[in-house]
């Protein structure tokens, strides 16, 4: 931080209005690169919560499709056990 010579300030404060103008500026540049943050942090999370959703109905996809297969397996070895048929694994 700078220090402030009194003696530049004089009696009509323009170095306090010029260092204060480069305070608010500083401000206005950080809030601006906050909210922009904020809108790249929310743009990841909603990325994030469509793949967890896409992640989830797939793997629940592939669970039923697990079960079906199954199913079908052991009708198989059904059919084959009831028509004399060996299986070989």
């Amino acid at each position: 931080m700078r220090k402030i010579d009194k003696k530049k300030i004089g009696n009509n404060g323009k170095e306090i209005d010029r260092i204060l103008k480069e305070i608010f500026g500083l401000e206005i540049k950080m809030e601006s690169g906050f909210n922009d943050l904020h809108k790249s942090f929310n743009q990841l999370q909603r990325a994030v919560d469509n793949y967890a959703r896409r992640a989830d109905t797939y793997f629940q996809e592939m669970m039923m499709l697990s079960r079906k297969v199954d199913r079908l397996e052991k009708w198989i070895h059904q059919i084959a056990e009831k028509t004399g048929v060996h299986l070989r694994i």
